[in-house]
C-alpha cells in the first residue's frame, strides 16, 4: 500500500515538477550567458577556464546534491558553510597533532555527527529546520575559530584531493562531485527513498499515513549533508594545503540559489538534481566571467544576491500560477 502510494504520489509530483519548457528556458539562459562572456572576454572559451569552472563548483555541487534532497522533502540547511570551515579545521589541528590520516578521520566523523546533531533537533524536537541550522551555522563558525586558535593552519601533502587530476585532466574534486551528482539523480529517479522525499515536501502527515517514515528519511538527509560539508571542507583545506577559519562564507548562499533556480520549490515536494546543476553551472559562469571582465568582488556580491532574489520570486510566481491552473 505505501508503496503504491508513492508511486502515486511520484506521479503527481512528477507533474508539478519543474517541466521540460522550464529547463529549456534555464539552459537557454546558460547559453546567452556562455555567448556573451564568450565575446567579452577572450580567456572564457579556454579549456583551462573551462576546467577551473568546474573545479570551482564541485565544492557547492557537492554540497548541493543532499541540499537538494533536502530542499524537495521541504527543509533547509543553513550550517552548511560553517560544517565545510569546521571539518577543515578539523583535518588542519589534527594533522598538526597527529597525522593527515587521523584529520580526515576526524573531519568525516564531525561531519556525522552535525549531520545526527541537526537531524535530531529536526526530526525529533520538532525544531524548525531553518532556526536550528542557522543557530548551528553561527555555533560552528565561533567553534571553527575556538578550536583553530583563529589561525590559518598549514597542512602539507596534501594535494591529491583537490589539486591533483587523475582522469581526463580533471581535479579529483570534480570527479568526486560528478560521481555524487549521478548517484543523487539516479537516487532520487529510482528508489523508494528518493521518491518518499517527494512524498514528505508536498504533504507531510499524508506520507506518515501510507507509511513512509519521515524521521527516518530526514535524518538520513541530514547525514548526508554533513557528509557532504566533510567533503567539502576536505577539498577545500586541500585546494589551500591550507585550514581557513574564513573558509567556505556564504557557501551556503551559492548552494542554496542553485537549487532554487534549478528548479526546487521552498514548500518542498519539486526539484530535480539537473535542475540544480544548471543553477550551479549559471552560478559559476557569472561568477567566472565577472572575474574575467575585472568586476569588483563587491558587486559579485550583488550579482549573487541578486540571482537568489530572482530565484525565488520566479519559484513563487511559478506557485502561484499552478494554483490558478487547478
Amino acid at each position: 500500500m505505501a508503496s503504491e502510494a508513492i508511486k502515486d504520489s511520484d506521479a503527481m509530483t512528477k507533474k508539478k515538477g519543474r517541466s521540460i519548457p522550464e529547463l529549456f528556458a534555464l539552459t537557454v539562459f546558460l547559453i546567452i550567458l556562455i555567448i556573451f562572456f564568450s565575446f567579452a572576454s577572450e580567456y572564457f572559451l579556454d579549456v583551462e577556464n573551462a576546467i577551473n569552472i568546474v573545479t570551482a563548483l564541485s565544492v557547492a555541487g557537492i554540497i548541493a546534491v543532499p541540499g537538494t534532497m533536502l530542499l524537495i522533502a521541504g527543509q533547509v540547511d543553513l550550517s552548511i558553510g560553517s560544517a565545510a570551515a569546521f571539518t577543515g579545521t578539523m583535518v588542519g589541528v589534527y594533522s598538526l597533532k597527529d597525522s593527515l590520516g587521523l584529520g580526515i578521520a576526524a573531519a568525516i566523523a564531525a561531519g556525522i555527527i552535525i549531520g545526527l546533531v541537526n537531524g535530531f533537533l529536526i526530526t525529533k524536537l520538532q525544531v524548525n529546520s531553518l532556526i536550528t541550522t542557522l543557530g548551528t551555522l553561527a555555533i560552528l563558525r565561533g567553534l571553527t575559530y575556538i578550536v583553530g586558535g583563529g589561525q590559518t593552519i598549514m597542512v602539507s601533502d596534501f594535494e591529491f584531493l583537490g589539486l591533483n587530476r587523475p582522469f581526463l585532466n580533471l581535479p579529483t574534486s570534480v570527479v568526486i562531485f560528478i560521481c555524487i551528482a549521478v548517484a543523487g539523480a539516479l537516487v532520487m529517479k529510482y528508489t523508494t527513498f528518493g521518491r518518499s522525499l517527494y512524498v514528505i515536501g508536498a504533504n507531510p502527515a499524508a506520507s506518515r499515513l501510507v507509511g513512509v517514515r519521515n524521521s527516518r528519511v530526514l535524518m538520513i538527509c541530514f547525514i548526508l549533508s554533513g557528509l557532504s560539508c566533510a567533503a567539502g571542507g576536505l577539498i577545500l583545506t586541500s585546494q589551500l594545503s591550507a585550514a581557513a577559519p574564513m573558509a567556505a562564507t556564504g557557501l551556503e548562499l551559492s548552494v542554496i540559489t542553485a537549487i532554487v533556480l534549478g528548479g526546487a520549490s521552498l514548500n518542498g515536494g519539486r526539484g530535480t538534481i539537473s535542475g540544480t546543476i544548471l543553477g550551479l553551472l549559471i552560478i559559476a559562469i557569472l561568477n567566472n566571467g565577472l572575474v574575467l571582465l575585472n568586476v569588483d568582488t563587491f558587486w559579485q556580491d550583488v550579482a549573487r544576491g541578486t540571482l537568489l532574489i530572482v530565484a525565488v520570486t520566479f519559484d513563487q510566481v511559478r506557485e502561484r500560477w499552478a494554483v490558478n491552473q487547478k
